[in-house]
């Protein structure tokens, strides 16, 4: 059996009462958010504020810890000032708040200190009403399946479901599942609930086990594969859609729609057509989520061993003319379903290294070439002759690239002959680490961070 977290979403139904309640529990977490960044905010403010006046760091006013523990002890003191109305909502949806601030905070320390992967990440700011996506996380309290249609949550109560819940419920019967929590949310114009199940998966083989298969993904052809699997077409979902959405948004254009500066109300036609417009976007989004998990499940259940490039996607669409296409074809949503696809089915995801030269090596003879456009879509090679279609030759690189790897875990990184297995982490590796401590002459040495912070940092 593996061990394994899923996800199982479902669509809801509910009252206009529990509707409300819904989102008057989305509003809860936003507020103990904003309210919990304000404290902070202010403390550090007040810390600069003194030094600013020569005061030695022993008087300053004390710092506030980050953690969600001393959030949330902080919260329990100051709730029945600051919101009154809280026993009208679940606490959780309070901790849910919380709780993502302390990440907020933390990922942003970590991104200071360069200790976080990807992009920087900037200091937390206000959560407001008419941005921030309504959603709200239950972790303890009675959480699970009513029959086949009807869900409960805490506080909410039974609340109905838009289809049968039975896939889940049916490994709840047989003790294969458990669902550690529930996250609601305001998604394409419905109320959704997200179960996240720890789920007891059989062991799986791949029909080919000791088959390799490279995959070499693209914008014409989504995947070109190194043997002989037709290539997969890139449906280009978002392109053949473009003139409904363009019809939809010009409908929006046309009606009274809201004015922030004046005050003004948005029309109910311009609420129609707004709604008319999101669920096309929202349709062209599902209709490409449902062609690429057909396309990763294929590939997990069919090989052994599946190589792929690390492509830098945040790089790529960079590009003005290709950004579109490559945001369509969905290259960073591939990656991650092989990840974990591929550990279900007892397959091995190997990448190759963003440098590896697939496409200008000759797949035959292993020569390199200095050069080769993006125009040339066949690959001639000069020392053996070789005529290939030039993804169908970077397949065939990645493919061979087995040979030079030793790892054997769920997911290896080949970087020019030094193999490196994944971590117990998971795929990926950790994206945060323990920051050391470090002390500053004018910082603030946060005790839960261990870090110098100043307030200059969060402006």
């Amino acid at each position: 059996m593996i061990q394994a977290i899923q996800a199982y979403r479902y669509a809801l139904d509910p009252t206009p009462a529990q509707a409300r309640a819904l989102a008057a529990h989305c509003g809860a977490a936003r507020f103990a958010f904003n309210w919990g960044l304000a404290l902070i905010k202010a403390n550090l403010g007040q810390r600069a504020a003194e030094r600013s006046y020569g005061l030695a760091d022993e008087v300053l006013t004390p710092s506030l810890p980050w953690s969600m523990y001393a959030l949330r002890k902080a919260w329990n003191q100051a709730k029945d000032d600051v919101a009154p109305w809280w026993s009208e909502c679940s606490k959780e949806a309070y901790a849910c708040g919380l709780e993502r601030l302390a990440a907020a905070l933390k990922n942003w320390a970590a991104a200071r200190m360069g200790k976080r992967r990807g992009r920087v990440m900037g200091f937390p700011s206000f959560r407001s009403r008419r941005k921030t996506t309504p959603s709200v996380r239950f972790t303890t309290g009675t959480i699970r399946l009513d029959g086949r249609t009807h869900v409960v949550l805490p506080r909410l109560g039974r609340i109905k479901t838009h289809e049968s819940t039975r896939k889940l419920a049916r490994r709840i019967e047989a003790g294969t599942a458990r669902i550690s929590s529930a996250t609601v949310r305001w998604e394409a114009g419905r109320w959704q609930v997200a179960f996240s199940v720890h789920v007891d998966r059989p062991a799986r083989v791949p029909r080919r086990a000791d088959a390799v298969v490279g995959v070499d993904l693209g914008v014409r052809t989504l995947a070109v594969f190194s043997d002989d699997r037709p290539p997969a077409a890139n449906p280009k979902h978002l392109a053949g859609a473009s003139k409904r959405l363009r019809r939809a948004a010009r409908a929006v254009s046309r009606k009274i729609g809201p004015d922030r500066r004046t005050g003004q109300q948005p029309s109910g036609r311009w609420l129609r057509a707004n709604a008319a417009r999101n669920r096309a976007q929202h349709r062209v989004a599902a209709l490409r989520r449902d062609a690429l998990h057909q396309l990763t499940t294929g590939l997990a259940r069919e090989y052994g061993t599946i190589v792929v490039e690390d492509l830098h996607v945040a790089g790529m669409v960079r590009n003005r003319r290709l950004a579109k296409a490559i945001a369509d074809a969905g290259f960073g949503e591939i990656r991650r379903q092989l990840t974990y696809k591929t550990v279900w089915n007892g397959g091995r995801l190997i990448v190759a290294d963003r440098w590896y030269p697939s496409s200008k090596t000759c797949s035959s003879c292993g020569a390199v070439k200095a050069k080769l456009p993006l125009s040339a879509r066949t690959f001639t090679c000069p020392a053996c002759g070789l005529v290939l279609d030039r993804d169908r030759n970077a397949a065939r690189n990645l493919a061979s690239l087995v040979q030079h790897v030793a790892g054997s875990g769920p997911e290896t990184v080949n970087g020019r002959g030094a193999d490196q297995k994944t971590p117990p982490s998971g795929a990926g590796g950790c994206e945060t680490s323990t920051p050391h401590r470090a002390t500053g002459q004018d910082g603030d040495l946060h005790p839960a961070m261990g870090e110098s912070l100043r307030l200059t940092d969060i402006q």
